[in-house]
Order: structure tokens, then C-alpha cells, then sequence
């Protein structure tokens, strides 16, 4: 079996001119370009890439094209996971996500960051903090999620959010830097006119 370059979480290290770690993504790449390549609707074949790629997804996950990624197997999916279109992950540390997670377009999670001091910064080093996200969560188009940041169960992170800190379960969060705006509570349910025969509630 073939030995993978294991990131140090949480100090620097020699993440930039690293042959070892070159090498991983470049694989990682060469399994997108494939997956970016095929047919939006050829989810046999999009799912035999995804089972090489990530590194542990759940049933009925979607990943719509275009997607990017450094590594793959640093990256976890639960069940009935769903992904729009260009969807970037950086995954140096681990990126964790739970069941029923909605991910809108043009959405990045990067667990990459690199010095403030210009001189270590331009040697190459970096850092990498770990991502996780829980059940239920839907990310708003165009947010940034960045490292070290851990996002609650059912949490909606509104349009455009830049999400630098953790974010609690059961609350509406949003804007740059993202905060929280409210907590969801049953009053939700009853937020849209419901089309009759759509939805019935157990």
C-alpha cells in the first residue's frame, strides 16, 4: 500500500516547493480533470472517480461538476451529501462533513493558511487546521469556509459568507466576517407557502 505524506495540523510546516506533498496533489488533480470531464449525468461513472478520490462518502453523495480538491482522502461525507456546481476543497487537514449537507455554487473550504511573516511565508511554509461540519448544514452561494472552523448541526451560512470562527448548531449565520443572526426555531417551518400534496409531515 502505497505510504501518503501525513500533514502536521496546527504548526508550520514545509507545505509549498515539498516534492512528496507536489506529487499527492498532482494525483489528486489528475483525478478531478477525469471527473470534470465526463458527463454531468454520468453518475456511474462520476461515482467509480469519487470511490478513488475521497477518502469516505457516504450513500447518495453528489459532487456536480466542476469540483476541485487537493488530496481527496482527506475528505469525509456522510449520506445524501449534495454539492453544486464548483465546489473547491483544500484539503491539507481533514474536511469532515455530515448527513443531508447542502452545499450551494462557487463555494470554497480551505484548511490551508499561511504566515503573516513575509519571509516565512515566501520559504513555503504553511499551516493546516481541520474543517468539520454537521448534520443538516446548508452553505449560501459564494461562502468561504476557512481553517479551523467547525460548523453546528442544521446551521444555514447565509450568501457570501466568509466564515473565520466556529459557528454554533440551530442558528442562521451570515456576512464577512459571518455571525449569527438568529437561531432557527419552529417558526421556520411556516416561513414559505407550502404547495398542497408536496411535503406531508410524519
Amino acid at each position: 500500500m502505497r505510504k501518503k505524506p501525513k500533514v502536521p495540523l496546527n504548526c508550520l510546516f514545509q507545505g509549498c516547493y515539498n516534492p512528496a506533498f507536489e506529487a499527492e496533489i498532482q494525483k489528486g488533480k489528475d483525478k478531478c480533470w477525469k471527473y470534470n470531464r465526463l458527463s454531468p449525468n454520468d453518475r456511474a461513472g462520476q461515482h467509480k472517480i469519487l470511490k478513488e478520490l475521497i477518502g469516505k462518502m457516504g450513500k447518495e453523495a453528489v459532487f456536480t461538476p466542476p469540483f476541485w480538491c487537493d488530496y481527496g482522502y482527506n475528505i469525509t461525507v456522510g449520506d445524501y451529501f449534495y454539492s453544486n456546481h464548483n465546489l473547491v476543497i483544500t484539503d491539507g487537514a481533514q474536511v469532515t462533513f455530515g448527513d443531508h449537507v447542502f452545499i450551494a455554487p462557487n463555494c470554497c473550504f480551505t484548511t490551508a493558511e499561511h504566515p503573516t511573516d513575509p519571509d516565512q511565508r515566501k520559504s513555503g511554509l504553511e499551516i493546516a487546521k481541520p474543517i468539520t461540519v454537521g448534520n443538516n448544514v446548508w452553505i449560501g452561494a459564494g461562502s468561504t469556509v476557512l481553517a479551523g472552523v467547525t460548523i453546528g448541526d442544521n446551521t444555514v451560512i447565509g450568501a457570501g459568507s466568509v466564515v473565520t470562527t466556529s459557528i454554533p448548531a440551530n442558528v442562521v449565520a451570515v456576512g464577512v466576517p459571518c455571525r449569527v443572526m438568529r437561531e432557527i426555531t419552529e417558526a421556520d417551518k411556516e416561513r414559505y407557502p407550502m404547495y398542497a400534496g408536496s411535503y406531508t409531515e410524519e
